[in-house]
């Protein structure tokens, strides 16, 4: 059975591991395309970034920060590297499912908030794809409040 993907979230980007590109990026974000960051992100230790709202679903997620990061699991994994995140009806039964399904994936809880967990994958390409619990994350506009 498949994992039920809700809505997609977000995409994260790299930021340049300069200080001042932040602000740069932010009034690139705003001033030319109109799109306003989250002022609530959290402080995400040795991780400086933005978030970046889109609409009432979806932000795109911008890291600094010099490379692995300090919550990288080991080589390649690494939120910080450009992905896409999906939010599934079910983050535990996911987990399950990919388990059943020999899939391999690596997870990282309480990053966000105490209660988050996030799993990470990579398709055949290689690129990067996180699951989190839906309606548990900023990237939808009813829980930016």
């Amino acid at each position: 059975m498949a994992i039920k993907v809700l809505e997609i979230h977000h995409t994260g980007y790299r930021l340049d591991p300069g200080a001042e590109k932040l602000e740069d990026t932010a009034s690139f974000y705003s001033d030319v395309l109109g799109l306003h960051r989250d002022r609530g992100r959290p402080t995400i230790p040795g991780i400086p970034g933005l978030w970046i709202n889109v609409g009432e679903v979806g932000q795109i997620h911008l890291f600094g920060g010099n490379q692995p990061s300090p919550v990288a699991k080991g080589p390649g994994q690494d939120p910080t590297l450009p992905h896409i995140a999906l939010a599934v009806a079910d983050i535990v039964e996911s987990r399950e499912e990919l388990e059943r399904m020999g899939v391999r994936y690596w997870a990282i809880e309480g990053l966000t908030s105490p209660d988050s967990l996030q799993l990470f994958l990579n398709d055949p390409c290689g690129n990067m794809v996180e699951l989190h619990q839906f309606d548990k994350c900023r990237c939808t506009a009813r829980n930016r409040i």
